[in-house]
């Protein structure tokens, strides 16, 4: 079973990701900030993180760059999830390491199609 890694600073958005994941069979770890994140993605090595952009503390931009500078978890696909649908936040985002973007409100048919690719492409 594939795990992925929720980061959302929105504890309904989490929710609302994580039984639908769930509902397709994927095992699913939340967290509410990007500190969060990045402790959960280096102890338990998810095989992809969908992650908000702007969130408390540490946001998704700095967050993925940290993942993707270590060795242990540069190679986890990495998804960011925005409601920002600007060109330079894409740009910025694919800039930080992000493989894929998703506006919010998010398309789930869209996003399940961009997660099942990375994870096919990652197998």
């Amino acid at each position: 079973m594939k795990r992925i890694l929720v980061v959302e600073h929105s504890e309904l958005g989490r929710d609302v990701l994580a039984r639908r994941l769930m509902a397709k069979g994927f095992e699913v770890l939340m967290a509410s900030n990007g500190d969060e994140g990045l402790h959960l993605a280096e102890t338990s090595r998810p095989d992809l993180i969908l992650m908000d952009l702007h969130m408390p503390l540490l946001d998704g931009w700095e967050c993925c760059r940290r993942l993707k500078a270590s060795p242990a978890t540069r190679d986890i696909a990495m998804i960011a999830v925005t409601a920002r649908a600007r060109a330079k936040d894409r740009n910025r985002a694919m800039e930080a390491g992000f493989d894929e973007f998703e506006i919010k409100p998010v398309d789930f048919t869209a996003l399940l199609a961009k997660v099942e690719q990375l994870l096919q492409v990652a197998a």
